[in-house]
């Protein structure tokens, strides 16, 4: 059926749907786009040419192929020149009803044999494809912004549609030039489901004062290497998207890991909703701009500190063999603990015990505060400040960092500091989503490096932290808060009990 597949239509052609025209197009297929006025026709028509004409001004098509592109692509107003399609994508906003009437009146125009595919990035292509007489000829086609640019489709098959039809959808994928994942029909599928999920948990932590946009988004980038922090991210995507995505994951899964934040709300009902309107999270030089410049919020720069001389260092474990190196790094003479007594400042090595269990045990919680080293050898050092750590303690410790050649990130004093806390309970919803038997670990981390231009998928960050130091570190995190989606998955500890990781073949145990 693939190659059979020529002639294709594109419903909805804003950001998104001109993508889709723009890769179809370039695919070789002959496309119309239709809108419901001119007005959007004339404002997707606009898109597409300013897309091509960047993508030859930098080189990446020649003017002659974008002539041609162009030329692949009609345009129109009315559902009945999709009547000779093999195959039409509906990209509209993520409103059901709007889908279904879609998909209810294209079941009356495109040819018998015709596929219809949603790009829904949440909602429940089962219902959508309830509304036609073909249901084994509907299927999703999830595209990810900019879809001329990421890699992934999420090929989505409910119970109803033929294999056939999947097959078609996954060869024309890759006649595109995309990376095809095959899923299941659940809400947000792969990507979405993980995503939202690690985004709202930061703009809670944000919300709740365990540390400023800036440190939540650097410790992201830093400790993780990915290209953007969470907060950065969502004003990218958009907060009143982000917000409408987790509106409807929640209403399908009923999971309170998309209940959105409050201050989600709160941002997108005051207008600010991120780079399209110029403020977000964060505030941008205009609308539509990404370079983000100085607000109300932007952190003040380094205040005059008493210089540090002799730092005392308390804790034991593997942590304070790295603070260690950091301290010394800064050149400043490093002290253990019983002898910290008449130190400049006292480090606790935080690593699984909150950092004022052992300010107190040291008798001097005033001048204590947190470090803590979450990648071994890496650039990012956590400061953990707890209840009775001083500013001036917490400034200090930032400094030392700096003169380290480190880059610090400040947290409250919980489990899993900043990276911890953002980065595990995601790995831990990706193992429990092979778990449930819904994808594989190649599925997911494809998914997640392509659809969402990560560095690496949590499966190769499971292997590479270790398995057995994710199962701990994400029990102390359980511990602490005692919500039941936090809890370990169980495959994760068969699987360091079977002592091999996820990428190993069965035999592969060390």
């Amino acid at each position: 059926m693939a190659e059979n597949i020529s002639k294709v239509g594109v419903i909805g052609l804003g950001t998104m749907g001109a993508g889709i025209v723009e890769v179809l197009a370039a695919g070789g297929l002959d496309v119309v786009g239709v809108e419901y006025s001119q007005e959007l026709v004339d404002a997707g028509r606009a898109r597409l040419e300013k897309s091509t004409e960047r993508a030859a001004r930098r080189g990446r098509i020649t003017e002659e192929e974008r002539t041609a592109l162009l030329g692949r692509v009609g345009y129109s107003t009315s559902f009945a020149d999709l009547a000779d399609r093999d195959l039409v994508v509906e990209a509209v906003s993520e409103r059901m009803e709007l889908k279904r009437e879609i998909f209810g009146r294209l079941d009356e125009v495109v040819p018998a044999d015709a596929v219809l595919a949603t790009n829904t990035s949440s909602l429940s292509v089962t219902e959508i494809a309830a509304c036609t007489g073909r249901p084994s000829q509907v299927v999703g086609m999830h595209f990810f912004n900019p879809a001329q640019v990421q890699r992934l489709v999420e090929v989505v098959h409910t119970v109803s549609t033929a294999d056939v039809v999947v097959e078609a959808i996954v060869d024309l994928a890759q006649r595109l030039g995309k990376h095809p994942v095959v899923v299941g029909d659940r809400a947000g599928f792969i990507a979405n489901a993980l995503l939202f999920g690690y985004l709202n948990r930061a703009i809670g932590m944000y919300e709740r004062g365990h540390a400023s946009r800036e440190d939540i988004d650097t410790a992201m980038r830093v400790g993780c290497g990915y290209p953007l922090g969470p907060l950065a991210l969502l004003d990218l995507i958009g907060l009143d998207t982000a917000h409408e995505v987790l509106g409807v994951m929640y209403r399908e899964t009923g999971d309170r890991r998309y209940v959105a934040a409050p201050l989600l709300g709160q941002l997108v009902t005051a207008g600010r909703l991120g780079r399209k309107t110029g403020r977000g999270f964060y505030t941008y030089e205009a609308a539509g701009s990404g370079t983000a410049v100085a607000d109300e919020r932007t952190p003040a720069g380094p205040a005059e500190l008493p210089d540090v001389g002799r730092v005392g260092l308390i804790g034991s474990g593997e942590q304070v063999k790295a603070v260690g190196a950091v301290l010394d790094a800064a050149s400043v003479e490093v002290r253990r603990d019983s002898a910290t007594a008449d130190c400049d400042l006292v480090v606790a090595a935080a690593a699984g015990v909150p950092v004022i269990k052992l300010a107190v045990a040291a008798g001097a919680a005033a001048r204590v505060v947190g470090l803590n080293v979450p990648v071994p050898d890496g650039d990012l050092v956590q400061v953990v400040r707890s209840v009775d750590t001083p500013d001036e303690t917490v400034q200090q410790a930032v400094a030392l960092c700096r003169q380290a050649g480190k880059t610090p990130v400040v947290c409250a004093d919980r489990a899993g500091q900043l990276l911890d806390a953002l980065l595990l309970p995601y790995l831990n919803d990706a193992v429990q989503m092979v778990e449930s038997g819904y994808a594989t670990v190649e599925g997911v981390d494809a998914a997640m490096r392509l659809g969402c231009a990560l560095s690496k998928g949590p499966f190769q960050l499971v292997d590479e932290i270790g398995l057995d130091t994710v199962l701990t570190r994400q029990w102390t995190i359980y511990d602490e808060v005692r919500e039941s989606g936090l809890v370990p998955s169980p495959l994760l500890a068969e699987y360091v009990t079977a002592g091999r990781g996820f990428h190993d073949q069965p035999g592969d145990a060390s």
